[in-house]
């Protein structure tokens, strides 16, 4: 099998594999991201409210695991008057499914 330049797991895709796994290491914070996620793809935008509506957990503790998924970049964050909306980053989402995909890979041996 031969291993493409760009299948090689770089710095980069090891700091973006932690920090999205992180983020994704919680329950609750899959469940937040897959809501967001889901609401995005429908073109509706979630704030706080709709988050707290939705879980049954406090409004502090959504922002807590909200704060580990936008710090991660997997969310990111629109503020419009007094509310903060959340988008998920599919580009950070995309890149970190190809840097999981990439561990899958085995350097080629040396001749």
């Amino acid at each position: 099998m031969r291993i493409r330049k760009d299948d090689v797991l770089s710095g980069e895709d090891i700091q973006l594999i932690a920090s999205c796994s992180d983020a994704f290491a919680h329950p609750a914070r899959v469940e937040i991201f897959r809501f967001i996620y889901t609401e995005n793809l429908q073109r509706r935008m979630v704030c706080n409210k709709d988050l707290v509506a939705e879980f049954d957990y406090s409004q502090a503790t959504i922002s807590q695991h909200l704060k580990k998924l936008v710090v991660s970049g997997l969310v990111d964050t629109q503020s419009k008057e007094t509310r903060t909306y959340y988008f998920v980053n599919i580009s950070v989402l995309g890149k970190y499914l190809n840097s999981i995909r990439k561990l899958n890979s085995r350097p080629e041996a040396e001749s």
